[in-house]
């Protein structure tokens, strides 16, 4: 009698598909890392011109080729990572201040106040982005400054909308009628009851807004209205290749790659951040 033995049981392998939420945060990481440290190791100069190498195709030695000017277009991606990051940081930074600072105020005054700047914020929120940026570079002039204050003014009515519709609902609960009650002053009523409790959706909406801010800024800078040329800053390095697409694709095209790369990648994170605050399953 022969015993049967049991056959080993195949086992199955599976890729996994990466994380939307992963890739998207490896791809901020490595932007913020060529942002903040890569340019001085890596990088050569970004200005750097070679009248011998115009236009040529990326290679070993140009990994994304050369400008109309003999520059290195990689060199150039990389350095534009630090202007392109710096102006989205800086105009998310304005927003996100006077958003805070106009909400709680709309939320905590007199209703004929309250009243007149949510009106305030419901036209300038009706206005396209890019639009009111181009009136205040209209007024203030061009320029890397007047770019971070433009798209900061612009994106400010989004912040301020959502903080006041969050004071208007802290002032409402419990703890913050008992401090009343208590006889707690407005300023520690502010700062210690009001502020802290309505601050949570402002992480996910400075991060979606930082993905808007270097979009804005890039399609500024590609209508000359943001930091000038030789600046390596993405937007600007679009405009500089638009005119040899023909014959030089990678001029533009890798710039603009970067900017997609980017900007998709800070609004994944910031959908994501969004669901783990509303409790919903990325």
């Amino acid at each position: 009698m022969t015993l049967a033995l049991p056959r080993p049981v195949a086992r199955r392998f599976t890729l996994r598909r990466p994380r939307p939420g992963l890739t998207a945060a490896g791809l901020v990481l490595l932007v913020t890392l060529a942002a903040a440290a890569w340019p001085s190791l890596f990088a050569g100069d970004p200005l750097a011109a070679d009248p011998l190498r115009v236009l040529e195709a990326p290679s070993a030695a140009h990994w994304f080729g050369t400008d109309q000017l003999g520059r290195d277009v990689f060199d150039r991606v990389v350095h534009g990572a630090r202007h392109s990051l710096s102006i989205g940081v800086a105009a998310t930074v304005i927003a996100v201040g006077a958003g805070i600072l106009l909400g709680v105020v709309a939320g905590l005054v007199h209703r004929v106040a309250d009243e007149a700047l949510s009106r305030g914020f419901d036209a300038l929120a009706a206005f396209p982005l890019v639009l009111l940026a181009l009136l205040f570079i209209a007024i203030a002039g061009t320029g890397t400054t007047s770019l971070i204050v433009a798209i900061g003014i612009a994106t400010t009515p989004h912040h301020a909308r959502v903080v006041r519709a969050q004071t208007l609902v802290v002032r409402q609960a419990p703890y913050v009628t008992h401090a009343v009650a208590f006889g707690a002053s407005r300023p520690r009523l502010v700062l210690r009851h009001v502020l802290p409790n309505v601050l949570g959706p402002i992480p996910v909406l400075a991060m979606i807004g930082l993905g808007e801010a270097v979009l804005i800024a890039a399609g500024l800078s590609f209508l000359g209205l943001g930091p000038q040329p030789p600046s390596p800053e993405w937007g600007a390095m679009l405009s500089e290749g638009r005119g040899y697409l023909h014959i030089a694709w990678w001029a533009s095209l890798l710039p603009g790659a970067a900017v997609t790369a980017t900007v998709i990648s800070l609004t994944v994170i910031g959908r994501h951040v969004q669901h783990r605050f509303e409790g919903r399953p990325s």
